[in-house]
């Protein structure tokens, strides 16, 4: 009896995570499928051997802001990387509230990083400083092996930087460039990547202004046989005939003009499913018709479509997952969304023009649209609406009705001078509390819009939500004091426009344990940011751009303060200590 006493304990042993029962080949299939980066956090977080063999099989990683780590730190936690995503200035910046010199430079993660991920395949910067020297380095060290390369929404490279991509990385998959500023030097980068890179899936060049010769893409329909996915700048439907013939596997295209009576002779692929074109009017549109029941995606952001034609286009996609408008359609063309568009599942509603004439006549927007939407298409997982007014029954009906929604936005516009129903504290609970896989919550309001009442309610039901933006809310410090003790999850943060002191806003930011991130422009600020110092603790970064003496009380002309008269904070967990390249316009407070 006494020799069989310690057998429990070895098998206990051989059992334990940290342990040597497990076999080594079996914990690395096991994490081998473990893909949300949030449990393989948890599992790294399970002993020591568990955190080394994640170090080894994590594949993707994403760095949600660039100045949180540093290339070196995580090179040396994650060494065998395919793939790697880097974030750069605040969200702001696409609104043209972050100045140029900001910072976010790609070079220090190209130079450091491209040659010694020996694994790295696929590289993505989002608002990201990226020379033509920059893509010269990972063209260098990776371009034999580079599939995947996305710029997206970043700046400072030229079309010669691009010509030797297109030229060196003959295995590239994806090429990405939506929304870049880029020097255009000439259209021979988009010849020689239709001539080098046969295995080419998915090239976007959209809103980026490039020129684009027709024959280019003629020769990238023929040697690019897996390409399914296309989105150009301008250019003339009726100059792409060729090119529409040759690529028969192609399922998504955008960003070509339309010209009235140009375009009898176009005939657009048969897999087509996914489209866009710019300035298309009433005249135009019938295009669409011969292949809109099979449409999954429809971007009508940048056509010149009224009301009226919205409603009967619309009426002809009932398979559509992703409709992207202006806010032009109105109420009546989402309530034919609603009746039609039973299968959708993202629906983004961007503001018009400011321009009278492209307006819509009955009024934009409003809870009647957003009740019909909410009502009719319960599959949807995303929303972002620009409206005119909005009413508790309209969020409340979106808390009804899309259990499956995980991402929320709404921009409350101040063109009408009367609001329904403010404040919205009733509607906002109610969405929060039917929503319960929401992930990302915005709500951007006009004054009264949310009391101190609604604010602590966001903050009570936001348990699943992890990236929130409010604009125009709140009374007092003290509603705000209430948000922030009831965000137990929340990690990043983002605050515009509101009347909160400069105390509240710090003493706020330390009672949310989850936070990492917060970035907040328009509250009552010192010039000094003092007052920011109560949130200082380690590894807490906290950057501050005093409010502009120069444009002090002076208004634009819808009336509304000088945005470059505002003070902004930047505050955000580092691993990398203070960062070297602060504009003039930036006082780093802590560490000092």
């Amino acid at each position: 009896m006494g020799g069989e006493a310690p057998e429990p304990r070895r098998l206990s042993r051989a059992l334990s995570l940290d342990g040597g029962g497990v076999p080594e080949e079996a914990l690395h299939l096991v994490l081998g499928y473990v893909d949300d980066p949030r449990d393989r956090e948890a599992a790294s977080l399970a002993c020591r051997r568990w955190h080394h063999i994640d170090a080894l099989t994590r594949k993707h990683v994403t760095v949600p802001f660039c100045y949180a780590v540093s290339p070196a730190r995580l090179l040396a936690r994650f060494p065998r990387l395919e793939s790697l995503g880097v974030k750069g200035k605040p969200r702001a910046a696409m609104y043209g509230l972050i100045p140029d010199d900001w910072g976010a430079y790609a070079r220090p993660w190209v130079a450091e990083l491209a040659a010694p991920l020996e694994c790295l395949k696929a590289l993505h910067l989002r608002r990201m400083v990226v020379t033509d020297d920059d893509l010269a380095a990972l063209v260098r060290a990776r371009g034999h092996m580079l599939q995947e390369l996305k710029l997206d929404k970043c700046s400072g490279f030229s079309t010669d930087a691009l010509r030797l991509v297109a030229r060196s990385c003959r295995s590239l998959r994806t090429l990405f460039l939506e929304e870049c500023t880029i020097t255009d030097n000439g259209t021979e980068w988009l010849h020689d990547l239709a001539a080098n890179n046969p295995v080419l899936v998915t090239l976007n060049f959209y809103l980026t202004y490039l020129r684009v010769e027709p024959a280019d893409l003629e020769l990238l329909a023929k040697n690019c046989k897996s390409l399914i996915s296309l989105k150009i700048s301008d250019c003339d439907l009726s100059d792409l005939i060729g090119f529409f013939q040759i690529a028969t596997s192609l399922q998504e295209f955008a960003g070509a003009e339309i010209s009235e009576q140009k375009y009898g002779n176009v005939k657009l692929p048969s897999k087509l499913c996914s489209f866009g074109l710019t300035f298309m009017g009433t005249n135009e549109m019938h295009i669409i018709f011969p292949f809109s029941a099979v449409l999954k995606k429809l971007d009508l952001q940048y056509s010149f479509l009224t009301t009226e034609d919205h409603c009967q286009l619309i009426a002809k996609c009932p398979n559509l997952l992703v409709l992207a408008v202006r806010n032009v359609i109105g109420d009546r063309g989402l309530g034919v969304v609603g009746d039609t568009c039973k299968k959708l599942q993202r629906l983004r509603v961007e503001r018009g023009e400011d321009d009278p004439g492209m307006q819509e006549e009955e009024g934009g927007v409003s809870q009647v649209g957003l009740t019909a939407i909410a009502v009719g298409c319960r599959e949807l997982e995303n929303i972002a609406a620009y409206v005119s007014d909005i009413t508790n029954g309209a969020l409340e009906s979106i808390g009804t009705f899309c259990k499956n929604l995980h991402d929320f936005r709404l921009v409350l516009l101040d063109k009408q001078e009367t609001i329904t129903d403010l404040p919205l504290d009733n509607g906002a609970r109610a969405l929060l509390r039917g929503c319960t896989k929401l992930r990302r919550f915005a709500l951007y309001l006009r004054p009264g819009g949310l009391s101190d009442v609604g604010l602590g309610y966001i903050g009570q039901h936001s348990g699943t939500i992890q990236y929130m933006l409010l604009g125009n809310v709140g009374q007092t410090d003290g509603g705000l004091i209430s948000f922030a003790a009831g965000c137990r999850n929340l990690r990043k943060l983002e605050l515009r426009s509101c009347c909160f002191s400069e105390r509240a806003l710090a003493l706020a930011i330390r009672q949310m344990p989850s936070l990492r991130y917060v970035w907040v422009q328009g509250y009552r600020a010192s010039q000094t940011g003092r007052d920011l110092m109560l949130m200082a603790r380690p590894f807490w970064n906290i950057e501050f751009t005093p409010p502009s003496t120069e444009t002090a009380g002076r208004l634009m002309e819808d009336g509304e303060p000088c945005v470059d008269r505002q003070a902004q904070v930047l505050a955000y967990y580092s691993l990398s200590g203070k960062r070297s390249d602060y504009p003039q316009s930036v006082v780093p407070l802590y560490p000092a």
